[in-house]
């Protein structure tokens, strides 16, 4: 038995989007489960041009790191919006609220998180972005 697990993100992993209805404007796949993390958690996001997800969230534990790939994006965090651009990162600590938004071509985001809570210290934060930050 092979001691690693070597996956395809956009291939080999399930889009959630459409679960949840936003398949129009975004993937949303999680690869903790398929590549057998036991420790951390690692997704990938692809926003389409102007999005911005209806909601914010925050952790009781885990920590998480965002890489935009491709594009650009705006993160909320607590109360500052940033800027970020392609192979930026940004670490943010897990009981601090945050959500994103694809800048106008789009983003392409890598989600690293540790330690692997299950999702069990999740909490989903509906209203997150004042309406004077609207784009």
């Amino acid at each position: 038995m092979s001691s690693y697990t070597k996956l395809n993100l956009r291939q080999d992993v399930e889009d959630m989007a459409p679960r949840f209805g936003y398949q129009e404007h975004v993937e949303a796949r999680f690869a903790r489960r398929a590549l057998g993390l036991e420790q951390s958690g690692v997704s990938y996001f692809k926003i389409g041009p102007g999005f911005r997800m209806p909601f914010g969230h925050r952790h009781g534990e885990q920590e998480e790191v965002y890489l935009v790939v491709s594009g650009s994006a705006r993160i909320k965090v607590g109360d500052e919006i940033l800027e970020l651009s392609e192979l930026d990162a940004l670490r943010v600590p897990g009981e601090v609220p945050r959500g994103m938004e694809a800048g106008p071509d789009g983003a392409e985001i890598v989600a690293f998180g540790a330690p692997n809570t299950e999702n069990k210290d999740t909490e989903m934060l509906p209203e997150f972005w004042p309406q004077e930050a609207r784009r």
